[in-house]
């Protein structure tokens, strides 16, 4: 099978958030809630493979993806200690997202700036 390429295969919804900070009683920041920051089209493939990494993960019920999106100043501004969601998932009855990912790597991998790829992990804690 061909792979698809261009914007025709970014056929997910994702939505990036960040961590924001909140002041404690004492006025000290501490750690918040997520703040969703923009959504975009994706495309989340999983990762299949014979990596000692990849398979380790899956045994611990934690799936590996890569997610591609087009490189633009929004995207180019996403750091690994935020998070994305699959819009798409749909969110349970406390409002929070279904399928949350974690970030580990931003790669551009083709170094033309047309898209970014992300190696995102489900099934994590953040």
């Amino acid at each position: 099978m061909a792979k698809r390429s261009g914007a025709g295969s970014l056929n997910s919804v994702v939505v990036f958030r960040k961590r924001v900070d909140v002041e404690d009683e004492y006025g000290n920041p501490v750690g918040g809630g997520w703040q969703d920051q923009f959504e975009t089209a994706a495309r989340l493939a999983p990762r299949f493979g014979g990596s000692e990494g990849v398979t380790a993960a899956r045994l611990e019920a934690k799936q590996p993806y890569n997610l591609t999106v087009r490189s633009e100043l929004r995207t180019r501004g996403v750091e690994t200690t935020w998070q994305v969601y699959d819009k798409r998932g749909g969110t349970n009855p406390a409002g929070e997202p279904r399928r949350t990912f974690n970030i580990k790597t931003i790669t551009n991998p083709d170094e033309r700036n047309a898209y970014l790829e992300m190696l995102v992990v489900e099934g994590e804690a953040s």
